[in-house]
């Protein structure tokens, strides 16, 4: 489960590191970047989340798996 936790960390790092690629390049940030930059930063807080020890067990909390 690791491995799918580091793929979605690096898509998140890929897709802030494009949009501030491109905002430096065209010298403003539009809506388009904004939301790139947006999915960017809750790919790597849900990438750390899943890291954390004891996710799993929020997650089965979450959507009532225990029960």
């Amino acid at each position: 489960m690791g491995f799918y936790y580091f793929i979605i960390l690096f898509i998140g790092i890929f897709l802030i590191l494009g949009a501030g690629l491109q905002a430096f390049k065209h010298h403003s940030l539009s809506k388009k970047r904004g939301i790139l930059g947006l999915i960017g930063f809750l790919l790597i807080g849900l990438s750390i989340f899943l890291f954390t020890s004891g996710s799993s067990n929020i997650i089965a909390e979450f959507l009532r798996l225990n029960e």
